[in-house]
């Protein structure tokens, strides 16, 4: 969610690499007090979510449970569990999109069989995992678009729509190498049209059509502020929020048929102690409590905030529309994740050079 709009390059990804083991106490082994003895183990939890301290405070505030929050953007993240997999320094992972988790749960990093004791509603349900090896925490839509009613009174009706003379130059969108939530996107067009050969297709036809690429939402939404671009294709939070922090009614966020789902998913470390794991399944049934949902819907009223509620008897915030008015597809992250990394390497190389 927040992790799109942090304004992170991919140098910060690769720095992020390079120093995945410099965290403090991870979550791979508890703490030790200064005499010797053994002390509660601390929770880690690496979060790309704009809302993320509120949780966290409220979680130690109901719980006693020491926790230490790592927030970075999607992609730094992703990269820090990488060079940390033969020692994992974290303990919660949550972030925007499944498919990296799909990634994860192959590769036996994340804990299977547990799910909390919440009932989920329909859109919960459609992202949950058969294996239970993450947990969704609340939805977003990927590849939104986003304009400005006063300058675009008529926007883009159609992803075919992007590719005419009409739009020539005037279509902007966040890298997904670098942008972790733009990823879903990408694949979710690529699903759409029926494979990846057909995806690729399209983007090429985009970028010879003007497609511009920025790193992340607010670069995105700054060239459209700034008229560089006239739509946004970025996800739903950014764009409804952007409508608020800037004080704009005129920006509006329009949802295309076929329009990706976006989860935003927490992960436990499947290597982590098992006195970590209890505390991280803790802070996982906390998340989905009315006491963490209060915290997640307050937390980031102008941004990350903005999302549907996976949890039954929880509403969205009133600035919302219905989910039901939505014509959205769920993509599979069991196929698309493993292909990620060819994917935002092909894309780097093709449409944001």
């Amino acid at each position: 969610m927040l992790a799109g709009i942090r304004s992170r390059t991919q140098v910060a990804l690769v720095a992020a690499a390079v120093m995945g083991t410099a965290v403090g106490c991870g979550s791979s082994a508890s703490t030790t007090a200064a005499t010797g003895s053994a002390a509660k183990p601390t929770l880690v939890v690496y979060s790309a979510q704009g809302y993320d301290q509120a949780v966290v405070d409220a979680f130690q505030k109901a719980t006693g449970i020491t926790t230490k929050l790592v927030d970075d953007s999607t992609g730094p993240l992703l990269a820090k569990v990488a060079a940390e997999k033969s020692n994992p320094q974290w303990g919660v992972l949550w972030t925007d999109g499944d498919e990296g988790f799909a990634s994860l749960d192959q590769q036996g990093q994340l804990l299977k069989g547990y799910e909390p004791g919440v009932t989920f509603n329909a859109a919960g349900q459609a992202v949950l995992p058969k294996d239970k090896s993450y947990i969704p925490t609340g939805v977003t839509m990927a590849g939104t678009i986003v304009y400005d009613a006063g300058k675009t009174p008529k926007p883009p009706t159609s992803w075919q729509d992007l590719l005419t003379s009409a739009w020539k130059g005037r279509i902007g969108m966040n890298n997904p190498a670098v942008s972790g939530p733009t990823f879903p996107f990408v694949a979710g067009m690529m699903n759409l049209l029926g494979g990846e050969a057909q995806g690729k297709d399209f983007y090429s036809k985009l970028k010879a059509n003007g497609l511009h690429v920025f790193p992340t939402n607010g670069d995105t939404l700054h060239a459209m502020s700034t008229g560089q671009i006239q739509v946004g294709l970025i996800q739903s939070s950014a764009g409804l929020g952007a409508a608020q922090t800037v004080k704009n009614p005129n920006i509006k966020t329009a949802f295309l048929k076929g329009v990706s789902l976006l989860p935003g998913v927490l992960g436990i470390d499947a290597k982590a102690p098992a006195a970590v794991q209890a505390e991280a399944k803790k802070f996982a049934e906390f998340v989905l409590s009315p006491a963490g949902q209060k915290a997640m819907l307050n937390g980031a009223p102008g941004s990350d905030s903005l999302y549907w509620p996976v949890v039954q008897g929880v509403s969205a915030l009133p600035a919302m529309p219905a989910l039901k008015s939505v014509q959205y597809q769920t993509v599979d992250p069991y196929v698309w994740g493993p292909k990620e990394s060819e994917i935002n390497s092909w894309f780097t190389a093709n449409i944001a050079k």
